[in-house]
């Protein structure tokens, strides 16, 4: 069984109520309830966390090392754009990650449009909503298999 965790980074505890024309209306709630439902059915082991914190957010990448976790789905939100401490807190544990954005950020504003993380993980999911999710879980389930 692998052991994956999903962190949501900043304001996406707003979900639900936010800009619904980018992020929709589902909750976090919503979308952590698909995520575990997805992961019991495909038998994972699937952790979720939301933090608005940069250093909070590390930390929980450094105990998804030290756990022993397979790999990380994280949505850093805006620190996509300028969080090289997060971008270092993923290479220096080396798990495989998906970076996942529920809105395209490339048909957004300008500064959207760079990712200091894309770089650090396995690939980037943006513009399927909460389906980004549920595709990042099975595209680090197929890798690690395949592997």
């Amino acid at each position: 069984m692998f052991k994956f965790m999903v962190i949501h980074g900043p304001n996406l505890n707003l979900l639900g109520i936010r800009e619904p024309k980018y992020y929709g209306t589902k909750t976090l709630e919503e979308i952590n309830s698909e995520i575990q439902d997805f992961a019991e059915k495909e038998n994972l082991k699937v952790t979720i966390y939301q933090e608005n914190e940069e250093g909070k957010i590390i930390n929980l990448i450094h105990q998804a090392y030290f756990e022993k976790y397979d790999g990380i789905i994280i949505n850093p939100g805006a620190y996509t754009h300028y969080s090289i401490a997060i971008r270092d807190a993923l290479a220096g544990v080396n798990l495989p990650a998906v970076e996942v954005h529920i809105s395209n950020i490339y048909s957004r504003e300008e500064f959207r449009h760079h990712s200091v993380i894309a770089p650090v993980v396995l690939g980037q999911i943006s513009g399927f909503g909460s389906q980004g999710y549920i595709l990042a879980l099975k595209g680090l389930k197929e890798k690690l298999v395949s592997d």
